[in-house]
């Protein structure tokens, strides 16, 4: 599993991947204004940093890293930095593109010399939540929040 940064000719790919990802898991309806934010990599791409996991040649899934002062950063903290939008395709999960991903962004992070890595998730997301913890990020449960009526997303964190 190689993590890299995407490339501009990947861009439509990874946007599709990630409105995939989450329409079909449930986790957005195909209907919802957020449809439109996932679809559009390129804007991930120019306001954080677009990370793809790559297997045998393949895109597996995509993650944008949010360093400070990023736009995508809705949770971060001063000295923080936050992953957001990872997605793993279904048919690449259990092959270790989650943690390759979160692996990535908890380098990139480290090496800039910021304190904490933080991320929000949903409810119904326990795969991708047991993975946080076996990773070593705590939950939050003070900096949950709700970015719509009816959806409470929670967070957590990895301090350096």
């Amino acid at each position: 599993m190689i993590v890299r940064t995407a490339r501009p000719d990947e861009y439509d790919l990874v946007g599709e991947l990630t409105v995939e990802v989450y329409v079909r898991g449930g986790l957005v309806s195909p209907e919802s204004s957020y449809v439109k934010k996932l679809r559009d990599a390129a804007d991930r791409a120019a306001k954080a940093v677009l990370l793809v996991a790559e297997d045998a040649g393949e895109i597996a899934g995509a993650v944008a890293y949010c360093p400070p002062g990023s736009p995508y950063a809705e949770l971060a903290g001063p000295g923080e930095a936050e992953i957001r939008m990872l997605a793993v395709l279904e048919k690449a999960r259990g092959r270790g593109a989650g943690p390759a991903m979160v692996r990535a962004c908890v380098g990139r992070a480290r090496a800039s010399g910021l304190s904490g890595l933080r991320l929000s998730t949903q409810p119904n997301m326990e795969p991708a939540q047991r993975m946080y913890e076996k990773m070593g990020f705590t939950r939050t449960p003070d900096h949950d929040w709700a970015p719509a009526p009816g959806m409470t997303l929670l967070t957590y964190a990895l301090a350096f």
